[in-house]
């Protein structure tokens, strides 16, 4: 198997965790390059529904060594809740601990970082971002701002309580001043480090410039992304994204590889769109084909249960995240969805509402969004299931033209079809 990247090319929840699963049978070493327990990812295997957060999709699999990398930021009691959960679900403590890796560059967030969070996106009000107030955007700001706490430093007393003494007193002008919020001892930030380490601890890998060095001379890798390419801080409808790059740009630096390790990037795409959070969405339908489309393909959100809002497919935003993503195959999700629709329409071209211009380039400017209407080509539907499908040929006929012409308006090919959530419900081309 080449290094492949799978990334969302959407707005985050396009799949992503099944595709992985799946090309994690071919793989020897699974990574999550970036984000943090804000992503939500459904994994269906052996009958049983896994819901994964942090912890990479590979998991599930003997004798793969799984990575938390340098690029995500980690909340400690989040991530024990995430592996209790699977542990509970059969798999056991000893495999986790065998394969479950965390670099110790990855950052930490802190309760602090939650209670800005929360105070921050509650204030905006109306113009809030559409965060899980889980405290990633501080913990990334802190990153950035070099005044952050890294895993590493739970396990050297004398660096942490330095950092401490430098960061402590600045973060509670910050809370008392800036967000009216408590302000917190030193010694009970050290309290909260202690109980960090404690659960950190099995799975840190202070060894892993030697093994990633193997990995990269010896194994087969997989990059794993969290959220979509729509929501990237650069590239994304800005600044209703998340605080990371999750492009396959972002996969090497996140996972301590670099560039060239990359061999393929696939982008992780719904047959149709959907949205959790704030921020412009020129597809969306708020009428009953679109709680059709939410309600057939279960469109409630991993993490925090929010309904998605949901449209038709955006070829527009679809080829500008196959450009800015680094894309080079598609991988199509709940085609099945779409099994009991008589038409089906994809987003072609942007008219303006004011000017009555049509553009087909994406306006990166997310305030002038809602100035736009898509312009749609209409496709006939096929009203026949095709979840017992096994191959391409199979598939039916307007069916099969619906996806030629995706890859028309993409300009990239459509390498897997999703035709249910089980791993067997895949159709490789």
């Amino acid at each position: 198997m080449k290094n492949t990247v799978v990334v969302g090319a959407q707005f985050g929840d396009e799949g992503k965790a099944k595709i992985t699963d799946l090309l994690a049978q071919d793989a020897d070493f699974i990574t999550r390059f970036q984000g943090g327990s804000n992503a939500g990812h459904t994994v269906v295997a052996n009958g049983k529904k896994y819901a994964f957060h942090l912890v990479p999709s590979g998991i599930l699999y003997e004798n793969k060594i799984c990575m938390i990398g340098a690029g995500c930021v980690i909340k400690p009691d989040d991530l024990k809740n995430e592996i209790d959960g699977i542990i509970n679900q059969g798999v056991s403590k000893e495999h986790f601990e065998k394969c479950l890796k965390i670099s110790p560059l990855a950052h930490i967030t802190m309760k602090y970082h939650t209670d800005i969070d929360g105070y921050s996106e509650n204030s905006l009000g109306k113009d809030k971002i559409g965060t899980t107030k889980k405290g990633i955007g501080p913990t990334y700001t802190d990153k950035y701002n070099r005044c952050g706490i890294r895993v590493e430093d739970l396990f050297n007393k004398e660096t942490l309580s330095k950092k401490l003494d430098t960061i402590l007193p600045k973060k509670n002008k910050e809370l008392e001043f800036v967000y009216n919020l408590k302000p917190y001892t030193k010694d009970e930030i050290l309290v909260e480090c202690e109980e960090y380490r404690k659960i950190l601890a099995p799975y840190v890998d202070f060894n892993w410039q030697e093994n990633l060095l193997n990995y990269k001379n010896n194994k087969s890798i997989l990059f794993e992304g969290a959220q979509g390419v729509m929501l990237d801080v650069d590239y994304g409808t800005y600044p209703f994204v998340t605080s990371s790059s999750p492009t396959a740009g972002g996969a090497g630096i996140g996972a301590s590889m670099g560039p060239i390790t990359i061999q393929k990037a696939i982008g992780v795409f719904k047959a149709y769109m959907t949205r959790v959070g704030e921020g412009a969405f020129i597809t969306e339908l708020n009428d009953e084909t679109g709680e059709k489309l939410r309600q057939i393909g279960g469109e409630f959100g991993v993490t925090t249960g929010r309904p998605r809002r949901c449209g038709w497919f955006d070829a527009i935003s679809a080829k500008y995240a196959v450009l800015v993503g680094g894309l080079t195959e598609i991988a199509l999700t709940k085609l099945d969805v779409l099994d009991e629709f008589d038409e089906i329409k994809v987003a072609v071209a942007y008219k303006n509402k004011l000017t009555g211009e049509i553009t087909t380039q994406y306006p990166t400017n997310v305030y002038t969004h809602y100035d736009w209407e898509p312009i749609y080509e209409i496709h006939q539907g096929w009203n026949k299931s095709i979840s017992n499908c096994k191959s391409y040929d199979e598939l039916p006929q307007n069916a099969k033209k619906y996806l030629k012409r995706l890859e028309e308006l993409l300009g990239i090919k459509i390498s897997i079809i999703s035709v249910g959530p089980d791993r067997e419900q895949t159709i490789f081309i």
